[in-house]
Order: C-alpha cells, then sequence, then structure tokens
C-alpha cells in the first residue's frame, strides 16, 4: 500500500488540488511540505495531534516536513473558525509560547540535516515594507474572492477587521517564500483551512509560474460535532503539566463509540489491515478499542511507562482489580488545614475538581460527589489529617473526575 493509499485509507484526505501530482510526490518521497502552528497557546493540544501524526507518516515515507513556527502571523490571529477577533498576544509570550512548542515537536519530528525543517515565518514578515509587499503580492489577490472565503464569511455579521482580513495574505506568503527558501512545494492543513491554502498556491503558480500543491486533511469530530480535544475543563493539551498523562489518557478512554475507530485510523500507526479487523467490533469489544487507542496516544506523547501508568489508574477506577498506585493524585499541606482539619469544598477546589467552592457546593449538593465509594451530601463535611493519613481517600466527582487525596 502506497502512502497516499493509507491517507486514503485511514480518512484523512478531505480536499486536494492536484490528486495525481500530488500522489506522484508523496509515494516518491520528493514532497517538502510544510504545516503551520501558530503560538496562541504555551503547548500544542490534540488539535496539533493530528498534524504531527500526518508529518510522521510522511517522514517515514521518505517526505521532508517543515514546521512553520507563527512567530508573525501569530501577531495578527487566524480569524478562521472564530467568531471574535483573538486576543493580541506580545511579542515575549508568543515567543515564549514557539519555545514551548519547540520542544514538544522535537519529541515527535526528527530534526535535523536532511530532515524535518523548524522555521519561524517572523523571520520574513516582520521585515516586510507594507508598500512594497502590495507592489509584489497585492495584484494577486482578489477581494471579490477572499470575502467569499469561508474563513471570512462567518465573520462578516459580526464584524472582520481589516487586521483580520490581511491574514491570507500573510500565510500566502509563507508559502511564497518557503518555496524560494526550502524547495516546499506543498501545503498542509485542517479542512478550515483550505481558503488560505489556495492562496498560498495561486501566489506561487502566478508570481513564479511554478508548480505547488494544497492538501487538506479532515478534522477528527466527536459525537457532538464539536473539534476534537474539547472537554469541559478546556482544551486536551499536550504538555503533561497542563493535561496530565492520565487525563490524556482518560479522554481517549472516553470517546464515543462512533467515533473510536476513526480515531484509531487517523491517529495511531497501528497497520490498517489490523484496524481493518476491528470493524465489527461491538459492546465490550468497543471498549477494548478505546483502551487500545487510549493507549497508543497516550505513549507517543508521554512515553510507554507514562501510558502503562494511566492504564492501571484507568483499571482501578473501574474496579478491574488494579492497584491505585497510579492514580493522579492531590497533595494537601498544613496550610490546606483549618484548626487540623478541611471541608469537602476546599478538597475538591485544591484538586482541581471544581473551580470554586460555589462550584464544589452545587456539585455535592447535586449527589455528584463520593468519598471511597460514598455519596456525599453534606456540603460542610470536613476531613482530619488522621482520616486522609490514615485511609486511601478517593474523591470522586461524576463518573469520570477522582483523584486520590494525601498528605505531603
Amino acid at each position: 500500500m502506497t502512502i497516499f493509499d493509507e491517507l486514503n485509507k485511514r480518512g484523512l484526505l478531505a480536499q486536494l488540488t492536484d490528486e495525481e501530482e500530488i500522489k506522484e510526490l508523496v509515494n516518491t518521497g520528493k514532497a517538502t511540505f510544510y504545516i503551520g502552528f501558530d503560538p496562541t497557546a504555551d503547548s500544542l493540544h490534540v488539535g496539533h495531534f493530528m498534524a504531527l501524526c500526518l508529518m510522521k507518516r510522511l517522514q517515514m515515507a521518505g517526505n521532508r516536513p517543515i514546521a512553520l513556527l507563527g512567530g508573525g502571523t501569530g501577531m495578527i490571529g487566524d480569524p478562521s473558525g472564530k467568531t471574535d477577533m483573538r486576543k493580541m498576544l506580545t511579542k515575549e509570550d508568543i515567543q515564549h509560547n514557539i519555545d514551548c512548542f519547540k520542544v514538544q515537536m522535537a519529541k515527535f519530528i526528527e530534526f535535523g540535516d536532511d530532515k524535518a525543517l523548524m522555521v519561524n515565518n517572523a523571520d520574513w514578515l516582520l521585515n516586510l515594507n507594507y508598500v512594497e509587499l502590495l507592489r509584489e503580492v497585492g495584484a494577486c489577490f482578489s477581494v471579490n474572492n477572499m470575502l467569499r472565503a469561508e474563513c471570512y464569511k462567518q465573520r462578516m455579521e459580526r464584524g472582520l477587521t481589516f487586521l483580520e482580513f490581511n491574514y491570507m495574505i500573510m500565510q500566502s506568503y509563507d508559502f511564497y517564500m518557503l518555496y524560494q527558501k526550502y524547495g516546499c512545494n506543498m501545503q498542509f492543513g485542517g479542512d478550515d483551512q483550505w481558503s488560505n491554502m489556495l492562496g498560498g498556491t495561486e501566489l506561487i503558480r502566478k508570481k513564479l509560474g511554478k508548480d505547488a500543491y494544497a492538501m487538506t486533511i479532515n478534522l477528527l469530530l466527536n459525537s457532538e460535532g464539536k473539534k476534537m480535544g474539547k472537554t469541559e475543563k478546556g482544551a486536551v493539551w499536550l504538555d503533561a503539566n497542563k493535561t496530565s498523562p492520565y487525563e490524556f489518557y482518560q479522554y481517549w478512554r472516553n470517546v464515543a463509540d462512533a467515533d473510536v475507530l476513526k480515531c484509531i485510523r487517523m491517529l495511531t500507526f497501528l497497520p490498517v489491515e489490523e484496524i481493518d479487523l476491528m470493524n465489527s467490533w461491538e459492546g465490550s469489544k468497543l471498549n477494548e478499542a478505546k483502551d487500545i487507542l487510549a493507549f497508543e496516544l497516550t505513549g507517543l506523547i508521554h512515553g510507554k511507562e507514562e501510558a502503562e501508568k494511566a492504564r492501571e489508574a484507568s483499571k482501578a477506577l473501574f474496579g478491574d482489580g488494579a492497584n491505585n498506585e497510579n492514580m493522579p493524585k492531590t497533595e494537601l499541606s498544613e496550610e490546606d488545614f483549618k484548626e487540623g482539619s478541611i471541608d469537602l469544598m476546599g478538597i475538591l477546589v485544591k484538586s482541581g475538581m471544581a473551580t470554586s467552592r460555589s462550584d464544589a457546593r452545587r456539585a455535592i449538593e447535586q449527589g455528584g460527589v463520593t468519598v471511597n465509594d460514598e455519596k456525599i451530601t453534606d456540603v460542610y463535611k470536613a476531613y482530619d489529617k488522621e482520616f486522609i493519613g490514615n485511609t486511601e481517600m478517593i474523591v470522586r466527582k461524576g463518573k469520570k473526575n477522582f483523584k486520590k487525596i494525601v498528605l505531603k
């Protein structure tokens, strides 16, 4: 099976400009392609994970990835998929985020001479002269076509700023520069980026008379139709300090039945033939598939050892006979206790299972909190250090959110 056929088989391809040409390039290892990452946070999230997986697959097939860090475009903000203008970041924030991205990407993609490249578009965008830019590329963009683009249409009613209107031109200019600097002949992105990607492809063809191609991947959706990687607590991050390996594992362990095989196809590196055998799985076998998905992805991001620990903690939570050693835990220090005890609301806030004491109170009153499998409805329930020190105290909020409470 060729790499192009595999991408199709895994359901990754959404739209592409020139199928036969793209197929020839990626199958022969002649594609030098880029994917952009705007540094809007200090960690990559699972929405980026699909892009990283694609880069890794194509690199394994002999193609050369370029990870483009948006030190320049990040100062504007992509309007795609947004109903409001993005928060403006400082140069210092952007640089900090870029530094964090570099560390995370290097764990997943092989960078170096004749391998993957990591570049920053601030190197060319921040030094542009506005009039010179207009003269160089302005005539290549039709305002009428730009306003028809999906990334702008959804913002027109609420107001599209001129600042954001320029984002397509900046992203297109990135492709234009990468083609000239590094021979980058292909651009990849999520299917929400199609209009921006076409802009870069057409710019190269009009200005340089050269072949350039664009291909988008399907955005993975959960059962509610929202973008992958969102929970009630926010994004699922690749940084273990923001989303622990256990929380990462649990996110994938709890995907909808309808999505689990799609996720395995798109995100794991298990052979397609092996995944095909799972098509008939139902009932408890789907839970086994979810465990495979969670274990594989946690291993890719956090390593096999952390994946094993997360799996053991999950088994302990669901009463599968494993011990509680690897459960996520919260340590209570002396200052957490008042007159020798701490109430359950305080424990929920300290552990991060509640955002505030009022949030904790609601959860307790609604019967959603248990301590060692005992439902607690008394909002004033408190525990002393002796109880916590001598008992393996497991606090659970809802079905999937729990912590082991220990003394520091």
